[in-house]
Parts: structure tokens; sequence; C-alpha cells
């Protein structure tokens, strides 16, 4: 299989396969997808030869993101989404609870939507700094 893209969109490939081997390997330890990480690699060591060499680099011999690449932003992209999805789990969560965790119904998914919509409205503006947690 032979694809061609431009240097622009094989760096776009490039953000998306970091981020998504990140979102499946980051927390997996040593249990790792492997055929992901040889993927990711594969794709990052043809950065060389193309121009883009500052993004690559070797450890143990086998193409990895730079520590430029790693640290260059993307991490940044990644945290805004972990950001935005743990506060709309939250909010969806929270609201649940208020409701003595329902099912999602046709029935009720309005309720919870204004719920959760009243929650995003209050981490929007104070994050988590207004919640307490009780000791039972």
């Amino acid at each position: 299989m032979q694809i061609e893209l431009s240097n622009k969109e094989f760096r776009r490939l490039l953000d998306l396969v970091y981020i998504g081997n990140w979102v499946l390997n980051s927390t997996r330890g040593d249990d790792r997808f492997q055929d992901y990480d040889n993927l990711e690699s594969k794709l990052f060591g043809l950065c060389r030869g193309n121009g883009m060499n500052a993004l690559v680099e070797n450890w143990e011999g086998i193409p990895v993101p730079s520590q430029a690449y790693t640290e260059g932003g993307i991490h940044e992209a990644i945290a805004y989404y972990e950001d935005n999805i743990f506060y709309e789990i939250l909010a969806e969560e929270l609201s649940r609870r208020d409701m003595d965790y329902p099912d999602i119904t046709e029935d009720n998914y309005d309720e919870i939507l204004q719920r959760m919509d009243s929650y995003m409205d209050e981490f929007e503006i104070s994050g988590v700094d207004h919640l307490i947690l009780e000791e039972e």
C-alpha cells in the first residue's frame, strides 16, 4: 500500500498517531499494545530523510518521537482534551448521582443534560474549587 501525503499532512498524521498511541498505551505500564508502538515507531522513522529529523530520535535502536516533538505542544493538546473529558464525565456522574444513578433514558435525558450544563457552568467558572467531599 502506498499513500501520498504532503509534508503537512504527514506531520498531522504523526500527531494523530502519537495522540492515539498515548490514549491507548500511556496508562498500561508493561502491558502496552506493542503493535501500536511499532506502528508509531515505523511512521516516526519515516521522518528521517524527509526533512523532519528533529521529530525522531532512537531509543535502544528504535525510532521514537523526539524530546523536541514531545515537548513541542502535543501534550498540551492531550491535556486540553483530558481536562474537557474529566469535567464532562464528572458533570455526568454528579448529575446521575443527584438523581440516584438512573440509567439514561428518553424520559430523563433532558434533566440529566440540564444538570450537567449547570455543573459545567460551575466548572468553567471555578474548576473544582467548590467541590466538597464529606467523610462518611
